[in-house]
């Protein structure tokens, strides 16, 4: 689709659900004609399961992308099939770098420690581009709360990089939300976030954070990064937060 007619489109949707909650947008987006084919990228992290179990009650059988990057934490894993099997999603794709990349770009398992932006490329970047094709957009968890280039943002948007719609239910919600929807439909935690750890990506680049703390200063701690690439805009990684 050109993309100012979905530009006209995700402007149309923004101004129609401005004022709904995040089930009716995202109900929407999964079976109304306007969005297409959707899938929901899930890192199955500290906030994941609030999108999950919307999906699962809506639609179960809607494409669920989980990116193995090969250095999550066991706790991830492990957490990954046991919501997978609670919530019955039917359609959990786990997807991971191509074989031959990695020999070639990161043979020892240490490129992350030469080059974050390049071992994010390699392990979630350009496989979730792969996974990504014939879909017409994704969901995401990210929320205004979090800052940067997120304070704006609606819940349709156009990616420009890519001409797909971005679907973002849960972008007006607070921390309280979450907690609050947790509680109330009894859903587990992942089991890191009790260790300190409220933002969970890979093993080696996420270390706990004190109390008073950025939640996601534990993320590429000390470095000047804060996003693994995923989430561009005109095609360069939007720092944010507090390595920002």
């Amino acid at each position: 689709m050109p993309q100012n007619e979905l530009g006209t489109r995700v402007a149309s949707l923004n101004d129609w659900y401005r004022l709904n909650a995040a089930h009716t947008v995202l109900q929407h987006a999964l079976t109304g004609p306007d969005a297409g084919r959707l899938a929901l990228v899930s890192s199955f992290g500290a906030e994941s399961v609030v999108l999950l179990h919307m999906v699962s009650v809506i639609r179960r059988d809607t494409p669920v992308i989980f990116l193995d990057t090969e250095l999550l934490f066991a706790e991830t894993l492990v957490y990954q099939q046991e919501l997978t099997e609670r919530l019955g999603l039917t359609d959990v794709r786990i997807i991971r770098a191509d074989p031959a990349e990695k020999a070639a770009d990161d043979p020892d398992m240490t490129l992350h420690t030469r080059d974050t932006d390049a071992c994010c490329a390699l392990r979630k970047t350009r496989p979730l581009e792969q996974a990504l094709r014939g879909f017409d957009g994704w969901i995401t968890g990210r929320k205004r709360y979090q800052g940067g280039a997120r304070a704006e943002m609606d819940f349709f948007e156009v990616e420009e990089a890519t001409g797909r719609m971005k679907v973002n239910p849960l972008a007006h919600w607070q921390p309280t939300d979450v907690r609050t929807y947790m509680e109330e439909n009894r859903l587990p935690r992942h089991p890191l976030v009790a260790r300190g750890y409220p933002s969970i990506g890979c093993m080696p680049c996420t270390s706990p954070v004190k109390p008073g703390e950025d939640p996601r200063a534990g993320r590429w701690r000390g470095a000047e990064k804060s996003e693994c690439g995923i989430h561009v805009v005109n095609g360069k990684i939007v720092r944010q937060g507090v390595n920002a």
